[in-house]
Formats: structure tokens, C-alpha cells, sequence
């Protein structure tokens, strides 16, 4: 086939070709170079011996040709092309305008960084069920279990943020505080678990505890007096509320860990403020109490109890069984004894020794001297500290602390040196009842203390009738006959 009729058989060219025939033909050197930019069919296949057989000379002939038809009838070869050409001939400002407008063609809307979302969230607001049949199921699952978890972290955070009662006050310094550090075991009542401990062992005792950790314990024996003292922590920091001088009470128990969960539990359920736990596992608790800086350490263990007497530390023995009776809400009630509880056991040792009546001219003849300290006088001084806090406010008549001494003692015989001992240590006391040998049973329903402290169990036993939490001090000469 000659190269005239190999050239009439091939579709219009490509642009590429188009300008390099242009270029090299004089007649044409002014043809727009906007072409360039338009669109233009599909460039022919052509055999690969056709088109390396064809002689160079030839090729520029007939492409010059081309481009000669090409410029002269462009209409038929791109409509309304050769027109506009014509129309708008070619200049350096009508460049730039076309070449900005393609650069603003070219300008896509960018998502800004902080509204991109991710593809869950994208998912969410345009559902595909392509997508979700050819999500495998493992990863449906764990996009479900995460949305799930998102929806309940939610909820949670609002009703935290609704509930004022989640704002828990700020814990004071030990150094600051007044301690009292409660056993789980008067915290609560916990008599099925330690009939478990002793009938059938610890491991059985564990594994009871861990099945019920989410059994709310019932209150225990001093549960209305821990409550009494967050009411005297929530009055002061009603008046002072920068205050560190405050009762910070301590859940101190020779527990194992694994009974913690239920403890917690029973704690948040019931609203007491106790952030400070200290789970011993069968060690004994004594070590910690002092760390802690016990003013106070309550527990239903009477050798524990022994032991930090003789540490030096105030401690009552609290037992199970006392009727729950109707406590004040707003005033916490403080009773003490008198002999071997505020007061050293002197008085006691020459009662047992000499009589009654040797007790009472001993008492007359030493009227002017104050007596020895006894285990309780230190917890006493804390109360009166607060109390002070509040008259410096002029809450005397509405203080949250009232406190009571309750003794067999006689107010004729043997009164006037109790009274002169604690003028001497600067100490008030609001109510005091001198029985002289009464019971005291009934006289404690009338003032209905949160707790009232002995060292006899005669005493204690006859208060525990009427419905009074009545621990006991195990301190002086009367703890042999107790024994």
C-alpha cells in the first residue's frame, strides 16, 4: 500500500501529533496552543511493521497535510472549536484567565482536620449493606461491643454529673485528723461469715465471701456512730470549709483481700465517706494503727483490742446483739464511764482492797488532786476540740457533739474530785449522771448515745438490755474479774 493511501485510511490524529506537525510547518507557526488542552478522540492503533516501514519524509508530508485540513475545516472535525479560535485569538491575558479557571476547576472541598470523622462514625451516617455483608463477623461484633461500651460510658458520665452527691469531700491530712479506725466486723454484721470461719476454716470462709461479694451487708453494731461523725465532718465544713481537723474514719480489718469487693459494695451503698482501707489478711492490725495515727480503733476482737491498750491506744471491744433503737440524726452522743475509762483504775484498786467505805475518805482526803488519765481521756480532748470550733461560732446551743459522763460514782462523796480533774485538764463535759451504784441501763435509753464506754461488764450487759451500744474498755484491776 502506497503512504497517500495508508494516510486517507487513519482517523484524525492525535494532539500530541498534531502540534509537532504544526511547529515544523512554516505556514502554521501562529496555530493556538490551546488545542493542546482540549479533548480528542483516541489516538489509532496502528500494525507495528505499517508504522516502522513508513519513510520519515513521508510522515512529515502527510502529517503537514493533516494539519492543513485539519485548520482549514475544523467545524467538521471539532464543533464549534475552530469558531471560538477565530473568535477569541490568542493572548497572554486570555492564557491566564483559562488557566485560572481550570485551576479552579481543579480545586476540591477539603474536609478540615477537626470534622473528619472517623469510619464508624461515617458508617453510622451513611448505612451500607454492602458494607455490612462483607464485614466479616468478628469485626461487626467488636464494632458493636465498642458502641455499646461508648453508649454506657455515657450514661454514666451523666448521671455522674447530675448527682450532687457524687462530689465526695476532700480527705483531711492524718496529722490533721482525728482517726478512727472501725473493724469490718462492727462496720457490719458479719456473724454468718465468721460462724463460717470458725466451723469449717478460712478456705471456706473465702469462698463464701467471694460467691456473695454483691450482698450488701447489714449495719453493724457501730454503723450509727460512724454515720454520727460524717454529720459533725459535714457541720464544719459548713463553717469552716478549709478545715483539716475532722474525723477521718478508717475501715482497719484483719480481713483478706478478697473480701474487699463486698466491703466497697456495702460501703457505697450505704453513702459512708470511708476511702481509707486497710486489709491485713490475719496479720494483726496493730503495726498499721499507729502508722495511721489511730485516735480511736473500734473492734469486736477483745485481744486485739488488749493489745492496743497496752500500745497506748484508745480501743473498745464492740459486740453484736444490742436492739437497734432511734439515734439522733443530727447530734452525735458520746457517754464515758468514769473509773479505768476517763480516769485511771485508782480509785478502783482501793475499793477492791479496802471496802467502800475507805474508797470514799480516800476520795475526801485527795478532792484537790486530779486523777490519773484513763485510755479514753484522749479521744474526750479530740471531741472537746471540735466543740470549741463550733461555740467559736456561736453554736453552742446547737453543737453537733454532746458528750456524757455516766458513773456509779456518788456526786456527795466522790463527785467533787471528778469534777475538779477535768476543770484541771481543761476539758468540758455537757452532761454529767452521777448514779451512785443505780444501773445505768435506764438512764442511757433517756440519752440515747450513739456509744458509751465501761470496763465493767455488769454495766454493759445491763445497757445492752435497753438497746445501747455499749463497748467495752477492757482497762484496769476489774479486767481479772471479767477474765
Amino acid at each position: 500500500m502506497s503512504p497517500e493511501a495508508r494516510t486517507q485510511s487513519l482517523k484524525p490524529p492525535s494532539n500530541s501529533t498534531t502540534s509537532r506537525t504544526s511547529s515544523t510547518s512554516p505556514s502554521h507557526q501562529e496555530s493556538p496552543k490551546p488545542l493542546s488542552a482540549q479533548h480528542s478522540p483516541p489516538t489509532p492503533t496502528m500494525p507495528l511493521d505499517s508504522r516502522s516501514s513508513t519513510n520519515p519524509e513521508v510522515q512529515l508530508q502527510t502529517g503537514s497535510q493533516r494539519s492543513t485540513k485539519m485548520a482549514e475545516n475544523s467545524d467538521a472535525w471539532f464543533p464549534g472549536l475552530g469558531r471560538e479560535i477565530q473568535e477569541a485569538p490568542y493572548t497572554r491575558e486570555s492564557q491566564d484567565s483559562r488557566d485560572s479557571r481550570d485551576t479552579q476547576q481543579r480545586e476540591y472541598l477539603r474536609t478540615p482536620p477537626t470534622e473528619r470523622k472517623s469510619y464508624g462514625q461515617r458508617r453510622a451516617l451513611y448505612p451500607s449493606q454492602l458494607d455490612q455483608d462483607c464485614m466479616p463477623d468478628l469485626v461487626r461484633q467488636r464494632e458493636e461491643e465498642a458502641d455499646e461500651d461508648d453508649a454506657y460510658w455515657a450514661s454514666v458520665r451523666t448521671l455522674f454529673e447530675k448527682t450532687p452527691s457524687c462530689s465526695r469531700p476532700r480527705l483531711p491530712k492524718p496529722k490533721h485528723a482525728i482517726t478512727i479506725a472501725v473493724s469490718s466486723h462492727v462496720l457490719f454484721n458479719m456473724v454468718d461469715g465468721r460462724k463460717i470461719d470458725k466451723e469449717e476454716g478460712l478456705e471456706k470462709y473465702m469462698e463464701y465471701q467471694l460467691s456473695n461479694e454483691n450482698v450488701v451487708l447489714a449495719p453493724g453494731p457501730a454503723f450509727h456512730f460512724v454515720n454520727a461523725l460524717q454529720h459533725v465532718n459535714a457541720r464544719l465544713c459548713e463553717l469552716y470549709p478549709d478545715e483539716q481537723d475532722l474525723f477521718d474514719i478508717v475501715l482497719m480489718t484483719n480481713n483478706h483481700a478478697q473480701v474487699g469487693v463486698q466491703l466497697i459494695n456495702s460501703v457505697n451503698h450505704y453513702g459512708l465517706l470511708i476511702d481509707r482501707f486497710c486489709l491485713t489478711g490475719g496479720k494483726s492490725p496493730i503495726g498499721y494503727l499507729k502508722a495511721y495515727l489511730t485516735n480511736l480503733y473500734l473492734s469486736a476482737d477483745s485481744e486485739k483490742v488488749q493489745e492496743a491498750i497496752q500500745e497506748g491506744i484508745a480501743s473498745a471491744t464492740m459486740f453484736d446483739g444490742a436492739k437497734d433503737m432511734a439515734y439522733c440524726d443530727t447530734q452525735l452522743r458520746v457517754a464515758f464511764d468514769g473509773d479505768a475509762v476517763l480516769f485511771s483504775d485508782e480509785s478502783d484498786h482501793i475499793t477492791k482492797e479496802h471496802g467502800l467505805d475507805k474508797f470514799f475518805q480516800h476520795e475526801a482526803l485527795f478532792e484537790n488532786k486530779p486523777l490519773a488519765q484513763g485510755p479514753l481521756k484522749g479521744f474526750l480532748e479530740d471531741l472537746g476540740r471540735l466543740q470549741k470550733k463550733f461555740y467559736a461560732k456561736d453554736e453552742r446551743l446547737c453543737c453537733p457533739i454532746r458528750t456524757y459522763l455516766v458513773t456509779a460514782r456518788s456526786a456527795a462523796s466522790s463527785g467533787a474530785r471528778v469534777l475538779k480533774t477535768l476543770h484541771c485538764w481543761v476539758l468540758e463535759i455537757d452532761e454529767a449522771l452521777f448514779l451512785a451504784g443505780v444501773p445505768k441501763g435506764p438512764i442511757l435509753v433517756k440519752i440515747r448515745p450513739h456509744i458509751f464506754f465501761d470496763d465493767h461488764m455488769f454495766h454493759i450487759e445491763g445497757a445492752q438490755k435497753f438497746g445501747t451500744i455499749t463497748p467495752h474498755v477492757p482497762y484496769g484491776i476489774n479486767q481479772k474479774e471479767n477474765n
